[in-house]
């Protein structure tokens, strides 16, 4: 199955994503598709030598309340997602990585939203002072994994790049990969 674009318009255009409203030949019909167009993204699950995860707590206005999640950030074009992961560790968490491992990549929104998000893992960590962009405020928290997991299952961890991170560790760790 695939669907052909027929002809599309930008309906916005923004500092992070744009949205296209587009209509495609699905099966000889035509339909409409409204996508978010975003850059996409990495998120990094840094483990100290303590296996504790290094995560943030940041207000999110979107949907109106604090989340912990995994460091991470939006992409710049052309950007190479393992630097991105880098940096984005270094301005949240202050934290640089001897050892970093692509872990997988995951469609946080497959519906409408065009983000790809890549996940690393960060070992043999060393501390250092956060530097978050203008605008971003969070705080640094380290979690033991096995409770990191545990608020994943009791939703405590709400945060979908994040849940997919541990989650994923979890059962790769637990399968010996």
């Amino acid at each position: 199955m695939t669907e052909r674009k027929i002809i599309g318009e930008t309906i916005f255009t923004g500092h992070v994503f744009t949205v296209e409203r587009d209509t495609v030949d699905c099966g000889g019909l035509p339909a409409t598709r409204e996508v978010v167009r975003h850059p996409g993204g990495v998120a990094v699950l840094a483990l100290d030598d303590k296996n504790r995860v290094v995560m943030v707590r940041q207000f999110r206005y979107a949907i109106g309340k604090e989340l912990l999640e995994l460091p991470a950030g939006r992409l710049e074009p052309g950007e190479d997602p393992l630097q991105a992961g880098l940096r984005e560790l270094g301005e949240e968490t202050g934290y640089t990585a001897s050892h970093i491992e692509f872990l997988g990549r995951m469609i946080p929104t497959g519906g409408y939203d065009s983000e790809i998000l890549w996940l690393y893992l960060a070992t043999g960590l060393i501390a250092g002072q956060p530097h978050p962009d203008e605008g971003e405020i969070l705080t640094c928290r380290l979690v033991p994994f096995d409770q990191a997991v545990s608020m994943v299952i009791d939703g405590t961890i709400e945060d979908g790049k994040t849940c997919y991170g541990l989650m994923k560790y979890a059962l790769m760790r637990g399968k010996g990969l």
